[in-house]
């Protein structure tokens, strides 16, 4: 192997080593979280974005540099949840926007391609902020560039230096975020990135890896019910045509078409297997219509290699067949047929009447989910604070409906970024990303929408509605720290602010009405409570009570939020 470059074999390897080390870590970049709340979710979003990629690299059958950088980009694109997974993707989009038109990557290269990446994910933070993942990479680059000037040659000592370095500059976030300093840690989103190149590293150097990528959709050609030692009626296969071809592309197949594609495929059947490149896209999916699939693929060109296989007329003869030896009782009440028959165009979702203007809610709580619904929100995404939706998740749901103009409320400041990158890649609707940072600002924006006004009108009105609400979560500390100079021991309650801790305490209550104080001024006229999945309706009432008693000039709304982690969110406005 030679020291002075990285071919795509390598890069590929070195990718998934990187991915699997940080999917190793993601619990220890979790605890990193600023705040000791039990959802810090850091390591798990940076996974999920960076193995969303890694499972396109282990699909690959060429070794060509172009198809590689083409997985990584589309993968790490389509898998981003929360700020630190769309950074993470941004990040990887703008390297390999450099090298994927090389053979091999020597250290000028390298170094163009970090200057890339830290431009390209910049652009993508409205406000970047110091002391986090942008400011790792930054020092990355700069250490790259300045070895790449120098002269420098060896690409271990190369790689060794940038790493030895980023650790230098993540050293020194706390330095530039108070907030850091306050709680003990060093940024986690940066933390996560040098435990990629970290990992990265070791298998250049030599060092065994375990690169192996668990892949949970079948793989062509393999079907799910090879197994027949099991007794499963035929008729528990929901999706009965194995379906198999490959698009030999005539017109053009971007990302946004793939994903399209993707979309379309899981509408109508499941196991989905789609891998393309530059000339040819190979199609897997189990579906009651392979005409429907088939129709599809003939928009992006001509199709070879088609096999199509009756799941259940196989099954039924593998039953016969193992029942023969023994094996197996065959249930002669199953009707089987051999004869190919379309869907009736049964859909499991309601067909939607297309409208003018449509809205997307990402919510947490089955209690949360009717208050959006009763609002008007056509589609809810489950996700929210425990688990952030990836862009595909929020573009899916986008394509999902039929209407001119789609807002979206992330109500989360960790998925914002994830909401806007979906509607960069929608081109067939005006998708308008109301900023929600919290479940009460998605309720005050979807009540500051006006029917019948403008999409622009409209996002000025939403927006301003969401400026007046004062948000408050209620949740336990998973360690000892101090923040905002208060003393918070591990099991303690938390009552947080909208950026702040107002309250802390042992009992339950007592937070919340601190926190309840805390939000409060001469301005507010209501405070609405949501209580979450682990709070009695009884303890709630109780609760209620005590704020009614304390707050006698305030309306005071109490209603069942069915939250996880969080025992209550509170607005005041």
């Amino acid at each position: 192997m030679s020291n002075a470059s990285i071919d795509s074999i390598m890069l590929s390897k070195m990718f998934l080593a990187g991915a699997k080390n940080l999917d190793s870590k993601k619990e220890w970049i979790n605890e990193l979280n600023v705040f000791p709340v039990p959802d810090g979710d850091t390591g798990t979003n940076m996974t999920m974005t960076i193995m969303s990629a890694a499972k396109e690299v282990a699909k690959l059958t060429s070794d060509d540099m172009t198809s590689l950088c083409k997985s990584i980009s589309g993968g790490s694109l389509r898998g981003a949840r929360g700020n630190s997974g769309v950074i993470l993707s941004q990040l990887l989009r703008g390297f390999t926007k450099v090298v994927s038109d090389v053979e091999v990557l020597d250290i000028p290269v390298m170094a163009i391609a970090c200057e890339k990446a830290v431009e390209t994910a910049y652009k993508a933070v409205m406000k970047p902020k110091e002391g986090t993942i942008l400011t790792v990479a930054k020092g990355i680059s700069t250490k790259a560039r300045e070895l790449a000037d120098a002269g420098e040659t060896d690409v271990e000592k190369f790689i060794g230096e940038i790493i030895a370095y980023g650790n230098e500059v993540l050293e020194k976030t706390p330095d530039m975020l108070p907030v850091l300093k306050q709680a003990g840690v060093v940024d986690s989103g940066g933390q996560g990135l040098m435990v990629v190149l970290q990992g990265a590293f070791d298998l250049y150097c030599g060092k065994e890896v375990d690169i192996t990528v668990m892949e949970s959709t079948v793989t062509p050609g393999v079907s799910k019910v090879d197994s027949y030692k099991e007794s499963i009626d035929s008729e528990d296969i929901k999706f009965g045509y194995c379906t198999e071809f490959i698009i030999m592309l005539e017109k053009s197949f971007n990302i946004k078409q793939e994903m399209d594609f993707k979309a379309y495929l899981e509408s109508i059947g499941d196991s989905i297997v789609c891998v393309a490149d530059d000339e040819i896209v190979k199609v897997h999916v189990h579906t009651n219509d392979p005409g429907m699939a088939i129709q599809k693929a003939l928009m992006y060109g001509s199709l070879s290699n088609m096999k199509i296989d009756n799941m259940r007329l196989e099954h039924r003869e593998n039953l016969v067949k193992h029942n023969e030896k023994g094996e197996l009782e065959v249930r002669e009440d199953v009707e089987i047929s051999a004869v190919y028959k379309p869907a009736e165009g049964k859909s499991e979702e309601p067909v939607m009447e297309h409208k003018d203007d449509a809205f997307i809610a990402i919510s947490v709580g089955d209690g949360m989910d009717e208050i959006f619904k009763s609002l008007g929100v056509d589609l809810v995404i489950s996700g929210g604070q425990t688990m952030n939706p990836s862009t595909e998740d929020i573009l899916n749901a986008i394509e999902k409906i039929d209407a001119d103009n789609v807002f979206v409320l992330p109500n989360n400041k960790n998925i914002i970024l994830a909401a806007n990158q979906a509607k960069d890649l929608t081109t067939d609707k005006n998708v308008v990303v109301i900023p929600t940072k919290t479940i009460p600002q998605g309720i005050a924006a979807l009540i500051g929408y006006v029917p019948g006004n403008s999409a622009d009108d409209n996002n000025r009105f939403m927006s301003e509605a969401i400026e007046s609400i004062k948000s408050g979560e209620v949740t336990y500390a998973v360690r000892d720290t101090k923040i905002d100079d208060k003393e918070i021991k591990s099991g303690d309650y938390m009552g947080i602010g909208d950026g702040s801790i107002l309250a802390v305490g042992s009992k339950l209550d007592n937070v919340v009405l601190d926190m309840i104080d805390g939000m409060v001024d001469a301005s507010t006229e209501l405070i609405s409570i949501y209580y979450g999945e682990d709070i009695e309706e009884s303890k709630a009432n109780s609760l209620l009570k005590k704020i009614q008693k304390k707050h006698k000039d305030l309306e005071i709304e109490l209603q069942y939020g069915g939250q996880p982690i969080y025992y209550y969110i509170v607005s005041a406005e």
